[in-house]
């Protein structure tokens, strides 16, 4: 049973589930929940089962209500975290909803609100793969491909909390068109969703695979990270060579990276570096190295598969709370 008076909940929010931790202040993780986030709920709703969640939580290691300090969560899609107001989170179908407000008006504690990468990166910085790091860069490659930046040991939002949008990097002018209206973007060559669409693209062609047998099996209507695990293991061709395009593609977008800000550590997270590990990021690795401008000493900048899994997210939640309620 917790005593300490000074418990946090981080919570991770994404498009398909909802997933919260109960942290102590030494940063052991208490309790996880985790529940499918209801989509077809309507903002206000989702934000009720959101404070029965933490509650639920709480109350399952003896923790009292007034021992909660606070709540934060890594929201997806742009957001004022000042405000704690998530502006446009399209997985949602949310537009500028003050969640931090209307959870905080429900459970009676403060919320922050910050962007679901920037605290998977800020959670990999300090409890993770980047620990020690003073300059560092994440980049999370899942359904879209997403960042992060660590300069001089806090996280960097931008003039206007908008910075490392490394997803829309440009790497291929006349490249396909990514869902930003751009083409060539790095998340349109490199993300779970481009891997799916061009491998869908190959069968169509008549190229053998055993990817969609696999999804069928396994009833996923999406290449799922796991899928791209299997369909590897097989030795699936058509998985192979999109993998190794996507793998060649963020290797040029980490070299730009590591080219403008000098970082010493870029971690590369998200659910298809957490099963594959070594396997994924070694290739980036490789490719980046050889378009380093300093390619003499490149190998100074580490570039390594992030180590907390599903658990970034939430972990790093708490560590920019905690950050936020020293400056206040």
């Amino acid at each position: 049973m917790a005593t300490t008076g000074d418990i946090l909940v981080g919570i991770d929010m994404g498009g398909t589930s909802l997933r919260a931790l109960v942290v102590n202040p030494d940063n052991e993780i208490l309790a996880i929940s985790k529940q499918p986030t209801n989509v077809a709920l309507k903002p206000d709703a989702l934000i009720r089962e959101m404070a029965a969640m933490v509650e639920d939580a709480v109350a399952s290691v003896g923790v009292r209500k007034s021992q909660l300090r606070a709540v934060s969560i890594g929201a997806p899609g742009a957001v004022d975290p000042e405000r704690g107001v998530v502006y446009h989170a399209p997985n949602l179908g949310w537009d500028a909803v003050p969640l931090g407000a209307k959870l905080g008006k429900l459970l009676h504690v403060p919320v922050f609100v910050e962007n679901d990468v920037n605290v998977g990166v800020a959670g990999e910085h300090a409890l993770g793969a980047g620990r020690g790091a003073q300059e560092l860069m994440g980049i999370f490659v899942g359904t879209g491909i997403g960042g992060g930046i660590i300069l001089q040991g806090e996280l960097y939002q931008g003039a206007r909390g908008a910075a490392a949008e490394v997803g829309h990097m440009i790497v291929q002018v006349d490249g396909p068109l990514c869902a930003c209206g751009n083409h060539g973007c790095i998340e349109a060559l490199a993300s779970r969703t481009a891997m799916e669409r061009d491998v869908r693209a190959a069968i169509r062609a008549g190229q053998k695979s055993c990817v969609l047998k696999l999804m069928q099996e396994r009833s996923k209507e999406r290449m799922t990270s796991s899928i791209i695990q299997r369909a590897l293991k097989r030795n699936d061709p058509v998985m192979r060579k999109v993998m190794k395009r996507a793998q060649y593609y963020l290797g040029i977008a980490v070299a730009g990276v590591a080219n403008l800000l000098d970082p010493e550590c870029i971690v590369i997270g998200g659910g298809i570096a957490e099963r594959l590990g070594e396997h994924f990021v070694g290739p980036i690795r490789k490719t980046a190295y050889e378009n380093f401008l300093r390619r003499h000493d490149a190998e100074r900048v580490k570039i390594v598969a992030g180590t907390l899994g599903d658990n970034a997210g939430s972990l790093g939640a708490v560590v920019l709370a905690r950050k936020r309620l020293e400056r206040a």
